[in-house]
């Protein structure tokens, strides 16, 4: 009987337009004063409230968001997941994420589409193979899955892959994470929307930040486009305009901002069974459950807060496509965009306090920041609600940049994500 009634009243929302249908989140006005304020409503600011919210009973929390949530880099990526990181600050901190990100759809109650097909980074030269052995041995050390492949077993996974020895970048062997792999980026915005909404957390689109207030060397609230919105703590979670929101505190933040460019093919029936990575050709790709090839390489070399890009980045992007999977040369392009990253010298996150009380800020993931969604949010939620960093990103702290104790993981950070 229960489901003779949930068919029907699907039916009668379909034809009505979706007018009765419940709202996923609530859209309230802003309240005068919160306990906790987060600037920022992608996948890591609403990560963060979620767990502000329920891993530390901080009640009266507010996401604010310039725009829709999901609207900025939580929809402009290429959803790759994996913590196949060289250094061990990084790779437990990814290892965290890929951990929540196993139980996710079950812990939010809503399917994030986590589909653990594996991650598998190539290596075209002998330095290359190096780099991979070395990394791989890293990640079983800390516990992390991590094969060496070799070209016939990189074919017996990816039969319509080049591994030819006549290729211009003949494949050596490869790197794969069986347990990394893909979600949906909307899904993973919409859950968290959905779950700090449960517990309370008010979450306000269209409502722009415009200053961040102090006094006494204390932040005390936020000038937004919706009016002064007071807070004794704010957490800045807006990737690709940090530099920007920091300097309303009067921070610099050793960071720059830089377009990434994405694509995706018309759809085909099932032709990849994993996510493919190359450094040397520069490029990688994934299939989408709707069938689109995803496709993307590295960061635009000028900075810039265009959403777009530069067409030049994308023909070399296809081209590096097609000289792995020479059977793609025929397949037409759907759709580009353009999202923004905030690239660190080190190419790590920061995740810290700063020299203004109450205020702590959560940037800089240059192109790894979709992958550590829930880890990023369950730390910085830590950092804010006991005004100290978590074990797992003590090293990211901003101080780092004065201590000259960095975090150097451009090799594993790979071509993009």
């Amino acid at each position: 009987m229960k489901n003779k009634y949930s068919i029907f009243s699907l039916a009668r929302n379909a034809v009505s337009y979706h007018q009765n249908w419940s709202q996923a989140w609530r859209s309230p006005d802003p309240k005068p004063a919160y306990d906790a304020i987060i600037v920022g409503g992608g996948g890591h600011g609403l990560a963060t409230a979620y767990y502000l919210a329920k891993e530390h009973s901080i009640a009266r929390v507010a996401v604010l968001e310039k725009g829709w949530i999901g609207g900025g880099n939580t929809g402009r990526n290429t959803t790759i997941v994996r913590s196949n990181y060289l250094w061990d600050e990084a790779a437990y901190l990814y290892e965290k994420s890929l951990k929540l990100w196993e139980g996710l759809s079950q812990e939010l109650n809503y399917n994030v589409m986590f589909s653990q097909r594996g991650v598998m980074n190539l290596g075209h030269t002998l330095q290359d193979m190096r780099d991979i052995v070395r990394r791989s041995s890293a990640n079983q050390l800390n516990g992390i899955d991590s094969e060496v492949l070799t070209p016939a077993q990189i074919k017996d996974i990816e039969p319509t892959i080049n591994t030819s020895q006549k290729a211009r970048y003949p494949i050596l062997g490869a790197s794969f994470q069986p347990r990394g792999g893909v979600a949906r980026h909307d899904a993973v915005a919409w859950g968290f929307a959905r779950g700090a909404d449960r517990y309370g957390v008010d979450v306000i689109q269209n409502c722009e930040v415009t200053g961040i207030r102090q006094r006494n060397g204390s932040v005390i609230g936020v000038d937004t486009t919706q009016g002064f919105i007071g807070a004794p703590k704010v957490g800045v979670v807006a990737a690709g305009h940090s530099s920007v929101l920091a300097d309303y505190a009067g921070l610099r933040m050793p960071i720059e901002s830089h377009p990434l460019q994405a694509l995706v093919s018309e759809p085909l029936k099932p032709v990849l069974n994993t996510v493919i990575m190359s450094n040397a050709v520069h490029g990688y790709i994934s299939q989408s459950d709707k069938g689109e090839l995803v496709v993307g390489a590295g960061i635009d070399s000028y900075i810039g807060y265009g959403q777009r890009g530069s067409y030049s980045v994308i023909e070399g992007n296809v081209a590096a496509i097609v000289e792995l999977f020479p059977n793609f040369s025929r397949v037409r392009m759907l759709r580009q965009w353009g999202g923004i990253v905030d690239v660190c010298p080190d190419a790590c996150p920061i995740i810290s306090l700063t020299p203004v009380k109450g205020l702590y800020f959560n940037c800089g993931w240059g192109t790894g920041g979709f992958k550590a969604t829930p880890g990023s949010g369950w730390v910085f939620a830590y950092t804010i609600a006991r005004n100290a960093p978590h074990d797992l990103n003590a090293a990211f702290d901003l101080n780092r940049f004065y201590t000259g104790a960095l975090i150097d993981e451009h090799g594993a950070a790979g071509v993009a994500h």
